[in-house]
């Protein structure tokens, strides 16, 4: 069986029928990634060591005929800001070039406790603060389908690694729109859960309010698979919860009621992107369902509300990286350096442009004199995007919208410009302020590059969400 063929539930099969061993599927993973990751460069690390010891864990546990889990034995890519004990962990940042992680987040341990295979961290923009990859300290992550390319981001990484079949699936950490967007320009599947859904130990924080973990892989079922496996409660997360039984039946699709918000076909969107998202929304329609225009009036005031609240949250949650603790030091080289000296020289040069931007937006924001002009009034915009959606839920099952306004723009287009690059988030941003739970599944190609429809649940109807993209799937 070909690598890009292999699914989590072909290898679980395979494994069981003992065509094949773990070991040997994290060879064939690893030996792909030495082939295809020069091009690439979707891996800041890669574990082969940890990888192939967990390997053989599963191929003990198979020939000793004890139960293995349907992830058991399956190879992962891991974004670089959640923590795998015993390996770096850097954000993709020089303040934290020389970090290794001293122990698992509750994501990973339940993913080594069901046999999965780390096969290593994936690049990604600078403490997830990009929609592109570029924004890395170390270098600029690539397009499979088009190497000229961006592969999106901030989980760039981990989309380019499912993409390039240099792993199964990958866990990515989303805070505006960062796996649903890679995972559009990179033509995977992506999932951004419910707020609380996944727990958030061992990720490093951005926006607290706002992040989440969540999978990233070649199929919706794959994407549901490894959602069941790492969502729950968590003692270790006071905003983790215990996810209650959403009820979603057989849906039928006759049954289906599906809304496209008006506000998300906007001027400046690509008209072959907003072509093949219509042409998937129209297959839900002659397939039964029935398609019905709606409005989220605030919509437009999400972008503004977002850099608002997630720089003063980075503001805050980035004050540790003072060089005294950990990671990045002038004091290291200077060891007549006063206090001062040590907090702006290394966070200074330890930190990268658009970091520091955003450190000293969210700063000036939280400031005596501005904080109830800023914050406090984007809280209240906040709250009201979110009753948006909630009015919007009470007459239809989910929502279906484009995931970018356009296809992966080149390596270096938008560099220059923060905010063109900001605007590529505008389509997912309110989902983030919202809470809700979105998927990001293939739609077409716009001249041989992927383009990706979100589909928007209400909260905790992730179940749904699978069911409602696993039809598309099936009518691709």
């Amino acid at each position: 069986m070909k690598i890009e063929e292999l699914t989590i539930k072909k290898i679980n099969t395979g494994l069981l029928k003992k065509e094949f061993s773990a070991v040997e599927i994290c060879k064939a993973y690893l030996t792909q990634i030495k082939k295809r990751d020069k091009e690439i460069s979707a891996f800041l690390t890669v574990s082969e060591e940890m990888a192939l010891s967990l390997a053989k864990k599963v191929d003990e546990q198979i020939s000793e005929k004890k139960e293995i889990s349907m992830i058991s034995g399956i190879p992962a890519a891991i974004k670089d800001n959640i923590l795998v004990e015993g390996l770096k962990c850097t954000a993709s940042s020089k303040i934290l070039e020389n970090y290794t992680a001293p122990y698992d987040a509750t994501v990973i341990k339940k993913l080594k406790n069901q046999g999965v295979v780390i096969l290593g961290k994936t690049n990604m923009d600078e403490f997830a603060m990009g929609s592109s990859t570029e924004n890395s300290a170390y270098f600029t992550t690539k397009n499979p389908h088009d190497l000229k390319r961006v592969p999106g981001g901030s989980s760039g990484g981990s989309a380019a690694a499912v993409a390039g079949n240099l792993c199964v699936f990958a866990l990515g950490s989303d805070t505006g729109g960062s796996i649903r967007q890679p995972a559009s320009f990179c033509g995977v599947v992506g999932l951004k859960p419910t707020y609380g859904a996944v727990s958030r130990y061992g990720l490093m924080a951005f926006a607290s309010s706002l992040d989440q973990i969540g999978p990233l892989a070649k199929t919706v079922d794959d994407c549901q698979i490894v959602f069941e496996e790492i969502s729950g409660k968590d003692k270790m997360d006071s905003t983790s919860l215990e996810i209650p039984k959403v009820e979603s039946g057989n849906l039928e699709i006759g049954k289906l009621k599906l809304g496209v918000p008006k506000e998300y076909f906007v001027k400046g969107m690509d008209a072959k992107v907003e072509k093949i998202i219509k042409e998937a929304i129209k297959k839900y329609e002659e397939m039964g369902a029935r398609v019905e225009e709606i409005s989220l009036p605030n919509a437009e005031y999400a972008l503004a509300c977002y850099y608002i609240i997630a720089p003063a949250e980075a503001s805050a949650n980035l004050a540790r990286y003072d060089g005294i603790k950990y990671g990045y030091s002038v004091a290291d080289e200077n060891e007549n350096a006063n206090l001062l000296d040590v907090y702006l020289k290394s966070r200074g040069g330890g930190f990268g442009d658009e970091v520091r931007r955003r450190i000293m937006l969210g700063t000036y924001t939280l400031s005596s004199g501005y904080y109830d002009a800023y914050y406090l009034r984007a809280q209240k915009v906040r709250t009201l995007i979110k009753n948006d959606f909630e009015k919007a839920f009470k007459s239809v099952d989910a929502i279906l919208t484009p995931v970018s306004p356009t296809p992966a723009f080149k390596i270096g287009e938008k560099t220059k410009d923060p905010l063109t690059m900001y605007l590529s988030d505008i389509f997912t941003i309110s989902i983030n302020l919202a809470g809700l739970p979105a998927i990001s599944l293939p739609a077409g190609k716009v001249d041989g590059l992927p383009v990706g429809l979100q589909i928007i649940g209400n909260y905790f109807e992730e179940e749904k969400i699978f069911k409602i993209g696993k039809i598309l799937e099936k009518n691709a």
